[in-house]
């Protein structure tokens, strides 16, 4: 519903922008439907690229934890830690892996990712909540 809503705004913004282009030759709502359907278009070949980077992402933070790269001591609460970080969403885990554990702020974070600040705040703080609940839950890491 977000990127519904954020795909229309987008697309009145592009029309404003683009108001002066408009030469008359068809009618405004096939105009501005062409803006929308190529906004769209344009989001979804985004999305794709941000769902393969995140999906980059989490393969290689698993990859590492195959390898001891991040944790060397392989302990119950290493393992525990490493199975709640799998049950997160793919979008949460990235935010997690790329803030926590790779130590980027907020802001490279969301380059690396494609989306705002503020979105990597988001998913930070639910998948911190997330973690919490499920460590505590089940004895872990407190």
């Amino acid at each position: 519903m977000a990127d519904a809503e954020d795909l229309a705004q987008e697309t009145f913004i592009r029309a404003y922008g683009q108001i002066g282009a408009f030469r008359g030759t068809a009618k405004f709502s096939t105009w501005l439907y062409r803006i929308a359907v190529n906004t769209c278009l344009n989001w979804h070949q985004s999305e794709a690229r941000r769902c393969q980077i995140q999906t980059d992402c989490a393969e290689e933070f698993s990859a590492q934890r195959t390898n001891g790269e991040h944790f060397p001591a392989e302990n119950g609460a290493c393992q525990q830690v490493q199975s709640a970080l799998l049950k997160l969403p793919a979008k949460q885990r990235a935010a997690i892996v790329l803030t926590v554990y790779d130590g980027l702020n907020h802001a490279e974070a969301a380059h690396v990712l494609g989306c705002s600040e503020t979105t990597i705040s988001w998913r930070v703080f639910a998948a911190r909540r997330k973690l919490k609940s499920w460590l505590t839950k089940n004895g872990g890491v407190r």
